[in-house]
């Protein structure tokens, strides 16, 4: 439960959520995310509170400004990498050719090029998460968030996905929330806030 979280983030700006489990990090980027309504409080983007909108408004909102990259990537197993990805542009009623073109374009970029037509239990898991972050990132969003995106990874790995999160942000201006256990990841994001029984203690 989260206890009168207030705070601002700026364009294009980098944020380390930390704190132990069960203290609201998932819970606070799903609100953020436009996710979960919140009970009480107000979200605003752009002057805009987002919880003012209707579901159908909401869900068009968030699929438009909000990239969204959960700890377990919730890929759909029985589609290829390069259809998973597609899949924000297909809902967004993008032309079919037009996204299999902008996730070849994303995919690519994510260093996975070569492995298009490899669905989900042929992917290593740090293969996964680039896919769920390619699938993120395909609409170009205005925000992303991330929920512990390099939890599941070995060292190595985690740091390559957390470098390109970093990469991503500096040159498309994403402002970027990263919910992180993982205190040398979090030290290369400009603002670090930390929780505490859903209680801000830093800022």
């Amino acid at each position: 439960m989260l206890k009168g979280v207030d705070f601002t983030i700026s364009r294009g700006e980098t944020v380390a959520i930390m704190g132990a489990s069960g203290v609201g990090k998932s819970t606070l980027l799903h609100v953020m995310g436009a996710l979960d309504r919140p009970t009480e409080g107000h979200v605003y983007y752009d002057g805009l509170d987002i919880f003012s909108l209707d579901d159908m408004r909401l869900a068009g909102f968030r699929n438009q400004k909000i990239g969204f990259v959960f700890q377990f990537h919730h890929l759909l197993p029985e589609f290829t990498a390069l259809e998973n990805t597609m899949m924000p542009a297909l809902v967004a009623r993008i032309p079919a050719k037009e996204a299999a073109e902008k996730a070849r374009e994303i995919l690519d970029r994510v260093g996975l090029g070569a492995r298009l037509n490899h669905k989900p239990g042929e992917l290593s898991g740090g293969e996964q998460q680039r896919v769920a972050i390619a699938r993120a990132l395909i609409l170009i969003p205005e925000v992303f968030l991330a929920d512990e995106p390099t939890g599941n990874l070995d060292e190595r790995t985690g740091e390559r996905v957390f470098s390109l999160i970093m990469e991503l942000n500096q040159e498309r201006n994403i402002t970027t929330v990263v919910a992180t256990h993982n205190r040398k990841l979090a030290e290369l994001m400009k603002h670090k806030v930390t929780l505490t029984d859903g209680i801000i203690q830093e800022l």
